[in-house]
């Protein structure tokens, strides 16, 4: 079999980026739901600057947070996909926090749960997609969904990796030496 051209190969990959950021523009259905966007099953990595987290203790198990940050895409988005610059949205992200003390000043902290879209305001208008008072109502049927899921399962779904990032490296050089003692014997 021939190799495939470098030239034909760049063509190929030019028309498969173009289809993928058309195909955000185009309307899918999902559950009976009609949307644009990102498919379902896909996913984004960001990266996150150094972000500014400001809580505030008002019962002794409730605090209030305030997180303001910019995320930057991992990779680079398909040219010409995705939404204009200036559109907003509004999510409401339920999650589990959890936290390890490391020293008197330094914590780990990792975050695992859904983010929900109440609604989106267009670069180009000024009033969001839905009302207020929708918003409230898609809320109040995330919050819904995740009681049905508590309720229905013995465990908190969503558990943290157990190991720290740490970890994980020295127990992957640990295996490695392993394998490399074992492939001397």
């Amino acid at each position: 079999m021939k190799p495939v051209p470098r030239q034909v190969k760049k063509h190929q990959n030019k028309e498969l980026k173009k289809d993928i950021a058309a195909s955000y523009d185009h309307f899918k259905v999902f559950e009976g739901q009609q949307y644009t966007g990102m498919k379902i099953g896909r996913s984004h990595k960001w990266h996150y600057d150094a972000g500014v987290w400001k809580e505030k203790k008002v019962t002794p198990e409730k605090w209030e947070i305030e997180y303001s940050v910019n995320k930057r895409r991992a990779g680079k988005a398909p040219d010409g996909s995705g939404v204009p610059v200036g559109t907003e949205y509004h999510w409401y992200i339920l999650s589990h926090q959890y936290v390890r003390k490391l020293d008197a000043n330094t914590y780990t902290t990792s975050m695992i749960g859904f983010k929900h879209k109440i609604a989106h305001k267009r670069a180009d208008k000024d009033k969001w997609s839905v009302s207020e008072k929708t918003q409230k109502k898609k809320l109040i049927a995330a919050l819904q969904q995740l009681i049905d899921l508590l309720e229905s399962q013995e465990q908190l779904p969503l558990q943290p990796e157990t190991e720290t990032k740490g970890e994980k490296i020295q127990k992957r050089k640990a295996i490695q030496t392993k394998k490399e003692l074992a492939e001397t014997f």
